[in-house]
């Protein structure tokens, strides 16, 4: 019994063909009836089946040549509509040349029985094969989630068009223009879908008892945000972005913690990004981590000549490795001296970027001496081998953890800035460039957030009034370069890093994000040892500014660099380390 109701082509093509078949007697007598007002003189049922078999067989035979009967039932859709048009057409043309060249012997015929059967059969056959198409829809429909659309573009109708056509798990139930330039659609319809004015999104979000939403508008942050919060309060707990995949195709991503905080600078120059890393020899040290591996890929982007990336770490090396396999790959640390002298004289290196370090602030108090190690002697080897070798221009990427330092990692970053202020570059160009938290890097609050409230919570916050600065590490990364385009040497350039996020006011909305409200708990842990609420990227206002405004050149701070070279040896060969940090950075306040 199963293998008789399981579908083949042929028991396809049968039962379509018996169908046609029946439902066309049904349509040609009923349009007899109709003609006759349903009392059919006898004279005109003498030919009736003659003219019925010459109309079925063009009938039949133009249903195949335009492969109607090919179709996979629950896929039927307008072009197949178009052909069976189409079969009809071309079936009742010829059968109607048929009775006009054979009009003698197929009389008595009623003509307006062909205009009343066309219209009839088009309806029968064509609604047989739309019936099974609307019945799949309508049970589908009733276990999608009611969607709204947030945006009047061209994406919103790819977006429902998809959705109508059972390629998405939602189904639009109202679209909203919530754009100024948009307003002028408000109600007209995409796809059978109406438009609302944005000012109704609560109330259509009850009434229409919507689960979830798709943004389809290119919004600024601030409306972005603004928008997640109207939907998250009104109930809605699954919100996604539509974005543009390649040319034709959109993509459908969860709004994520990264959209509602990243800070897109508007003064991006990537002209003279890829003027300043085309065609140049650049050697990336720290390049598989969170912001080197960024910063490496970046460079290959921009068109370097040659890289070579260097790390300690050989997970990191190996997965940078996989994505840029014609680079330089060397397992090796910054602080040691001989293993990077080897490399700068074994290539000609046009550019060197200084990612290595250590970054994690209770890591680095409970292990001071190899935070010094690797994070001011790495930096100073760095720099000497440049100067040595006679390295265009270098980069130290350096944190706002170094104003006014309250742990030794922000400390190991400071004295690495002041060197590279202070020593003497000769034909060197030499500049560290200042930022703050990037979103989603490797050990940051981001990533450890996501994995704690997918483990039920509780997510674990240091203090209510914890704030930092956050950043996209692409956008990061693009500046950091932009920066070093326009150095002329011993600067430290910082990074506008827009308005600094409380910690919790960021629990909270990715709480919201993950639809875990009222189910994911916030608990305070108080600060770690070295841990400030509050992180600086300026220690005064009078910074000076630059051609762009997300990049500004904070004041030089003197050192006498023979001093500052015999403090670094006193302090990596003293027992008491932070006494020593404190004394070559003397606002470093110590929290433990």
């Amino acid at each position: 019994m199963h293998k008789l109701l399981h579908p083949t082509a042929f028991k396809r093509i049968l039962f379509f063909l018996l169908t046609d078949i029946i439902l066309s007697v049904a349509s040609f007598y009923l349009a007899y009836l109709l003609r006759f007002n349903f009392e059919i003189p006898s004279r005109f049922l003498e030919p009736f089946f003659t003219i019925f078999i010459i109309l079925i067989s063009f009938k039949v035979l133009t249903l195949i040549f335009f492969k109607t009967y090919n179709i996979i039932w629950r896929f039927f859709s307008i072009t197949e509509s178009k052909n069976i048009v189409k079969a009809h057409l071309v079936a009742y043309t010829l059968f109607g040349l048929t009775l006009y060249l054979f009009s003698e012997s197929l009389t008595p015929f009623p003509r307006s029985v062909i205009a009343i059967d066309f219209l009839l059969s088009l309806a029968l056959i064509g609604g047989l094969r739309v019936s099974k198409r609307l019945l799949l829809e309508q049970n589908q429909l009733r276990s999608l989630k009611p969607t709204l659309i947030l945006g009047v573009n061209q994406r919103s109708a790819t977006i429902i068009k998809s959705a109508l056509n059972g390629e998405l798990d939602y189904f639009p139930v109202a679209t909203f223009a919530i754009l100024d330039e948009n307003r002028g659609a408000v109600n007209t319809y995409i796809h059978n879908v109406k438009v609302y004015p944005g000012t109704a999104l609560e109330e259509k979000i009850l009434t229409l008892n919507a689960t979830a939403a798709i943004i389809t508008a290119e919004l600024p942050q601030a409306k972005l945000k603004s928008l997640f919060k109207r939907l998250s309060d009104a109930g809605i707990q699954e919100i996604k972005q539509a974005k543009l995949l390649g040319s034709q195709h959109e993509k459908l991503e969860d709004l994520s913690i990264e959209d509602l905080l990243a800070r897109h600078p508007q003064d991006l120059d990537t002209q003279a990004i890829a003027a300043f890393i085309k065609g140049k020899n650049v050697l990336i040290t720290g390049a598989g981590g969170s912001i080197g591996s960024e910063i490496t890929l970046q460079c290959e982007k921009f068109g370097a000549a040659s890289l070579t990336l260097v790390d300690n770490s050989e997970f990191n090396l190996y997965q940078i490795s996989e994505k840029l396999p014609e680079a330089i790959h060397a397992l090796c640390s910054v602080s040691n001296y001989a293993s990077l002298e080897k490399l700068f004289s074994e290539q000609a290196i046009d550019i060197v970027i200084h990612a290595a370090a250590y970054k994690h602030v209770p890591l680095c108090e409970e292990n001071v001496d190899i935070a010094i190690t690797n994070n001011i002697l790495g930096t100073k080897n760095v720099i000497d081998l440049s100067i040595k070798h006679k390295v265009q221009k270098v980069v130290i990427i350096s944190t706002d953890k170094a104003v006014r330092p309250t742990n030794v990692m922000g400390t190991t970053k400071r004295i690495g800035e002041l060197y590279a202020q202070n020593v003497d570059a000769k034909e060197t160009e030499i500049v560290a460039v200042r930022f703050g938290n990037v979103l989603g890097s490797s050990g940051s609050v981001i990533p450890k957030f996501k994995q704690q409230i997918e483990a039920g919570g509780p997510v674990t916050v240091t203090d209510k009034e914890m704030t930092r600065y956050f950043m996209l590490i692409p956008e990061a990364c693009q500046l950091v370069l932009q920066a070093a385009s326009i150095a002329k040497g011993n600067e430290l350039f910082i990074l506008d890093m827009g308005e600094p996020v409380k910690i919790i006011d960021l629990a909270q909305q990715m709480i919201k994000l993950y639809g875990k409200e009222g189910e994911v708990e916030i608990s305070f842990t108080g600060l770690r040892p070295g841990e400030k609420l509050y992180e600086e990227l300026l220690i005064d206002e009078s910074e000076k500014k630059t051609e762009y405004s997300s990049i500004c050149i904070a004041n030089p701070t003197q050192y006498e660099i023979k001093q500052l070279e015999a403090d670094i040896e006193a302090l990596l060969e003293a027992e008491d380390k932070i006494k020593y940090l404190k004394k070559i950075v003397p606002e470093f306040t110590h929290q433990v």
